[in-house]
């Protein structure tokens, strides 16, 4: 049903956002007050997926070891305890957020504690940065990072093939890497730590979706797409002699080595007219598969084929179950069911109408059978049920005509894979979720099987817009691709995404002040308005009519007392109106596309800016006059709130590296802005209840103070600063839109470009620098994931006393010999059973009440029992 993923923040990125250091200006400001650091419980609120997972990736060593990747929202790992995914990437920082985009995940065939991810989100200048390769020894758990001469693009077209990367199941310190752009094949020795270009590999790719782009997003060559191993070709730890790789390039789709990679050949006698887009490779039946479509995917594709290629004899076979003239799909998702390889699965994946399809084959591509077919049409006959309460608004809230069904089946399904140790599981992706059965092999003894969602875990969602209205639900938000969400329970589902009109994606929303029963959207749609209306806090929405021209949602602001709006949508000048929108004037004085906001307090004040200029209205938005403030960022890379019970008192957050950046302060309605000195970068700003006896609202932010890139917290009106995220999670870029909870202190809702909702708890509060302490602390140590020799804790050190630290050190001793092997958010040091970890250069500082936290990985063997003692200072803490 959604055919775009988001580029909104790329595009905004590119403007310069993430590249090089502060702007010259800052440079003669003094230097900040010593950063202080509260630890924080981070977790999303629950939507379950929302975007596409183009790849899933079962151990062929370890049963219920898969991962999944996701186009703009990192790597996870499934949990067969909790049936639920484990994110791996939420440590990727702002200024390498393009390695969220995840094109290819390769779990290792020899060792199971290693897999590797290919990272970067766009081939053209949307990402300014270049691709790597992540490598872990630890499941994801920790992961240590290459750099590539050369871009990655896991939002790019094509990315439903694959997979890209792959390691050699004889020699594991052999991997191989398919790379777009022209850049050909590239192969690993030393299992991923450094990288050279195979020069033999003969065929860089040749196709791009379009051309004709000037973007280069479009026109980019998909280059080398999926390369997979002949494991009957090797033996013990020899490498793997022959190796497989598909090419985007319509007339010599697969090449194959048979020297393990020295010399590469087009592989005689393949079919022409098509790209494969997936290669699986039956080795004991000898037999490579092959899924074709007549373009990159993953939302295109009007013809397709399967074919299955004899390793021993060279015999090429057209096994595609239905005839070419009847395809108006391309094939991708494939899959081999590695306890009886003679069943093959695969996808119609761009059959978007009525539904996807499945394809089944008990007999290595001989027949076939179908998930469903007609009946007598329009009717349909399924071999599913499908039970979609754990996610209720994967419905869309439809109620098509047949053949469609709500839910779908699925679109965009190019991860297709069974559980090479269960016969009965199956996962599939789509665009907004990833599906799968447990009991599959029902289908062919003509039963049904249920297909449920098995994304538990996994938030894909690029979020654009968050409220969190003094009464009511406690979170509303914009997102990209599916409209946005009413949180009444953040740790629960919402039953539907807004509706009447659902939005392809929603780009702002706004509550009224006084009556936050009153609340307004808006969005893109395909067809239809691009604004509605709440008058019961989200529950129930109605359309509003569109003014002339509108092309997109643009960002909307509602009077404080709900009567009036203010409009600045794509295509058109700003409006305003009174009532709901029925008839829309022009606003006089404001350029076009400038972002709007209104003042919480009086219902007739509004305001805009635009290109370095602020913009006021008092009379409910039919006429603004440009502010004499001066010093404000010169771009559109800006975002502004008005506090809540503060009239005129106004907060801007924005800037690029080039010029003016940073956070500023008006407290005069806008005709001047104060910039605050320590706040070298900021991008959202946001507000929440007041600390404990404070009078002030605590502000939030996503900036760089203290030359650290963070979540910020402040207290105090911005004179002092807590980091409350830490570098385990960072989760790319968080530019968009941050806002406190004005009914719980401490809490803060981020919005991601890929990583959902995700908001965070405080342990504590306050700030400032104090005496080294001596005693007075608690700890509470906790193993959060632990596997065969290995393990990942989490430690939490909290001040009981009742005066600041400025710098911690803490001791403690395993009592089974565990080994840390890599710590994060602390330095460390070893001496046998002893180990000893104290701040980094940011976290030093922990105010009377608060936490800091740290987390390492360690190994263990036999037993993995907790240390009794911690020790601060020579004394002993409080062990929670």
């Amino acid at each position: 049903m959604r055919r775009t993923r988001i580029l909104t923040a790329a595009l905004a990125l590119a403007a310069g956002l993430l590249t090089g250091g502060p702007p010259a200006a800052l440079a003669a400001e003094p230097p900040p007050a010593a950063l202080a650091a509260d630890t924080y419980t981070w977790q999303n609120a629950r939507i379950d997926g929302g975007g596409f997972v183009p790849g899933i990736v079962f151990s062929r060593t370890e049963p219920d070891l898969a991962y999944a990747r996701t186009d703009i929202g990192g790597a996870y790992r499934w949990q067969e305890a909790t049936k639920t995914w484990t994110p791996l990437l939420d440590h990727v920082g702002w200024d390498d957020w393009g390695h969220t985009g995840v094109v290819s995940v390769a779990s290792d065939p020899v060792d199971p504690d290693r897999v590797y991810a290919a990272v970067g989100t766009y081939t053209n200048d949307w990402d300014p940065g270049n691709g790597a390769v992540l490598r872990s020894a630890d499941r994801g758990a920790t992961w240590q990072k290459t750099g590539l001469p050369f871009k990655l693009g896991g939002n790019m077209p094509g990315r439903g093939m694959g997979e890209r990367l792959a390691v050699d199941p004889h020699d594991n310190d052999v991997l191989y890497l398919g790379a777009p752009s022209g850049k050909g094949l590239w192969r690993s020795t030393d299992a991923g730590v450094t990288w050279k270009q195979v020069t033999s590999f003969p065929n860089p790719g040749n196709y791009a979706q379009d051309p004709s782009d000037t973007s280069g997003y479009a026109s980019d060559n998909q280059g080398v797409t999926w390369v997979t191993f002949d494991e009957s070709t090797g033996s013990g730890s020899t490498a793997t002699r022959t190796v497989y790789a598909g090419v985007a390039d319509k007339e010599n789709a697969v090449y194959r080595s048979t020297d393990a990679g020295a010399t590469w050949e087009r592989l005689p006698g393949q079919p022409t007219g098509y790209l494969a887009h997936k290669g699986v490779l039956d080795a004991g039946n000898g037999y490579l598969y092959l899924a074709y479509s007549d373009t990159g995917g993953p939302y295109d594709g009007g013809k397709g084929r399967l074919y299955r290629y004899a390793t021993a004899t060279g015999t090429w076979t057209d096994i595609s179950p239905v005839a070419e003239a009847d395809t108006y799909f391309g094939f991708s998702g494939l899959t081999v069911d590695r306890q009886h390889p003679g069943t093959v699965m695969a996808t119609a994946y761009s059959s978007w109408w009525p539904d996807t399809q499945i394809f089944r084959s008990t007999d290595s591509g001989g027949t076939w059978t179908q998930a469903w077919s007609y009946t007598s049409y329009p009717e349909r006959a399924n071999r599913y049920t499908m039970d979609v309460s754990s996610a209720p608004w994967l419905t869309w809230g439809a109620n098509p005509a047949p053949p469609e069904q709500a839910p779908k089946l699925g679109w965009m399904t190019e991860a297709l894979e069974i559980d090479p140790f269960d016969s009965d599981r199956m996962m599939y992706g789509t665009g907004a979720t990833v599906y799968g059965t447990e009991n599959l092999t029902d289908w062919d003894a003509g039963g049904k099987f249920t297909i449920t969602p098995m994304v538990r875990g996994l938030e894909e969602t690029a979020v654009n817009d968050l409220v969190s209205p003094p009464s009511g639900a406690p979170l509303l938000s914009a997102l990209g691709d599916l409209g946005g969400f009413r949180h009444t329970d953040l740790t629960k589902v919402p039953s539907m995404m807004f509706t009447s009109p659902n939005f392809t994606s929603g780009t702002s929303l706004d509550y009224a002040e006084t009556k936050p029963d009153t609340v307004v959207r808006v969005g893109d749609h395909d067809s239809g308005p691009h604004i509605a209306f709440s008058t019961d806090n989200g529950a129930t929405w109605f359309a509003g009519t569109d003014p002339a021209g509108v092309s997109g949602g643009g960002t909307v602001a509602s009077g404080a007392d709900g009567a009036r709006f203010v409009w600045s949508p794509a295509g058109t000048g700003v409006r305003y109106t009174t009532g709901f929108g029925t008839s829309w004037q022009a606003s006089t004085g404001i350029p076009a596309g400038a972002v709007v906001e209104s003042d919480r307090v009086d219902p007739l004040t509004f305001y805009g800016f635009k290109s370095g200029t602020f913009y006021v209205s008092t009379d409910g938005g039919a006429t603004f006059t440009a502010s004499a403030a001066a010093g404000l960022p010169s771009g559109d890379s800006v975002r502004f709130k008005a506090l809540p019970g503060g009239k005129g008192d106004i907060w801007l957050a924005g800037g690029a590296p080039d010029g003016a950046y940073g956070l500023w302060h008006s407290v005069n309605g806008g005709a001047s802005f104060t910039k605050l000195a320590g706040v070298e970068q900021a991008d959202t700003i946001g507000f929440g209840k007041a600390a404990p006896g404070a009078s002030y609202q605590t502000l939030y932010t996503s900036a760089k103070i203290a030359g650290v890139r963070g979540v910020f917290r402040s207290t105090d009106q911005g004179a002092t600063w807590t980091r409350i995220n830490d570098d385990a999670h960072q989760w790319g870029w968080t530019g968009a839109a941050i806002t406190g909870d004005p009914r719980v202190y401490g809490r803060v809702y981020v919005a991601t470009n890929g990583r959902g909702v995700v908001y965070g708890d405080t342990s504590g509060g306050g700030t400032g620098p104090g005496p080294e302490p001596t005693a007075h602390c608690s700890v509470t140590y906790t193993v959060t994931n632990q596997w065969a020799g290995g393990f990942q804790a989490d430690v939490k050190l909290t001040n009981t006393g009742t005066a600041p630290w400025n710098g911690w050190s803490l001791d403690w001793s395993f009592p089974d010999g565990q080994k840390v092997t890599q710590m994060w958010n602390a330095e460390h040091a070893v001496s046998g059973a002893a180990v000893t970890a104290k701040n980094t250069g940011w976290n030093g500082t922990v105010a009377a009440g608060s936490s800091v936290g740290f987390g390492f990985t360690g190994a263990w063997s036999g037993s993995n029992g907790k240390p009794a003692a911690f020790t601060l200072g020579g004394k002993n803490c409080a062990v929670g």
